[in-house]
């Protein structure tokens, strides 16, 4: 894997990098549920913002178009950015639509595993807001735990992906 994922697929996702004629669809599913939790989307969220953010995509800030594999329907974003060294952050949003049916869940963990096979030694890490419980409950699922530090985003708390889990249980 370069800076851009391919394209990657699961039994209900595909995921390949935002195209400018994704703008439309994407302007659609980011509303101000979305915008008023990532800090960097303007409200409202137009097209023409939505053509900004694609054409910005590359190098060390790729988005990615997360599709439903049967329709290609836009359900999501998830976006991969190269920090400092060899760590590298995942976000992501989903429309309103798309949520609670564990889509994002599917996604998200196959674009960190991916990401931690392409790069062996890299970190991985996302920043959630306290309180946002099922963004949080989604980094759990898929190996997130928390560092325990502030993220670099006002308000965001720091969360480092390890690929087993950090606890085992033998015995219930």
């Amino acid at each position: 894997m370069t800076d851009t994922l391919l394209a990657l697929s699961t039994d209900r996702c595909r995921i390949t990098p935002l195209s400018a004629d994704d703008a439309r669809a994407l302007a659609a599913i980011t509303d101000e549920t979305v915008t008023s939790q990532v800090h960097f989307l303007p409200t409202p969220f137009t097209e023409s913002d939505a053509r900004a953010l694609i054409a910005g995509s590359g190098g060390g800030n790729v988005f990615h178009a997360v599709r439903d594999r049967s329709g290609g329907e836009l359900n999501g974003v998830i976006g991969v950015h190269r920090r400092i060294g060899h760590e590298y952050e995942i976000g992501y949003w989903f429309a309103a639509r798309a949520r609670g049916r564990g889509i994002a869940t599917e996604a998200v963990r196959a674009v960190v595993d991916a990401l931690a096979a392409s790069r062996p030694g890299a970190s991985i890490v996302a920043e959630c807001r306290p309180g946002n419980g099922r963004s949080e409950a989604l980094l759990r699922r898929i190996g997130f735990v928390s560092t325990g530090q502030a993220g670099q985003r006002p308000g965001r708390m720091l969360l480092s992906w390890r690929p087993e889990p950090v606890y085992r249980i033998d015995v219930c």
